[in-house]
């Protein structure tokens, strides 16, 4: 069945690797079967979103039966393009990059870090989680070689911007911003921000105001 991708809400396609991975968990464990409420109660997202999300990708389960878990994570892979090797590139190996090096996406088989760009020349020229590292001013010249499109960005905020607009003009689509900087693109380019201390502060003003 051929989907419309545009159509398909935007928090319903941010939901689908939450999905996706749970799924994985349950074909793991041998389970086959798995129910709404099951989903609900594991991803902690209500039946009906869940039941909704799934309507935008046609009849996926049987009412009474539920979902089959094999079918839901072939299908999955194949709109999360779960077969296909993403590469990434990271930009600034501070300590939260130098975390994202190790780490390097080590529960995915369709992600990893190829490369990492710094201007510190102590760091340069060295690799951290087998992840090579080069400089700055080399970046244009190798992602037009390596056709990555997606970076992750853990600079200091006040460059966050400049070094953006350098990675826009390298061709860059996705950039996923881990400074407190809100960048400026072009519309044909993505930003995903992540401020952690802002999800921090929201966490501790949801705890003291709305109790569980």
């Amino acid at each position: 069945m051929d989907i419309d991708q545009t159509k398909i809400p935007q928090a319903t396609a941010k939901r689908l690797p939450l999905y996706y991975r749970f799924l994985e968990g349950l074909q793991a464990s041998g389970k086959h079967r798995v129910s709404s409420s099951e989903l609900s109660e594991a991803v902690k997202v209500d039946s009906a979103t869940i039941r909704r999300d799934f309507s935008y990708f046609g009849a996926l389960g049987k009412k009474g039966y539920g979902y089959n878990v094999n079918y839901l994570l072939s299908f999955f892979r194949k709109t999360l393009d779960q077969d296909e090797l993403t590469k990434v590139t990271l930009v600034g190996v501070g300590n939260l990059g130098t975390a994202f090096l190790n780490y390097n996406f080590s529960k995915s088989n369709n992600t990893r870090i190829e490369m990492a760009f710094d201007v510190d020349d102590s760091k340069v020229g060295k690799e951290i989680g087998d992840v090579p590292i080069y400089h700055l001013n080399d970046f244009k010249e190798m992602i037009t070689e390596s056709n990555v499109e997606v970076v992750i960005l853990t600079v200091p905020s006040h460059v966050a911007q400049s070094i953006a607009d350098d990675l826009v003009e390298a061709g860059i689509k996705g950039i996923l911003n881990f400074t407190p900087a809100r960048l400026s693109v072009p519309d044909d380019v993505r930003v995903h921000h992540i401020d952690l201390s802002v999800e921090l502060q929201s966490l501790i003003y949801f705890l003291k105001h709305y109790p569980l």
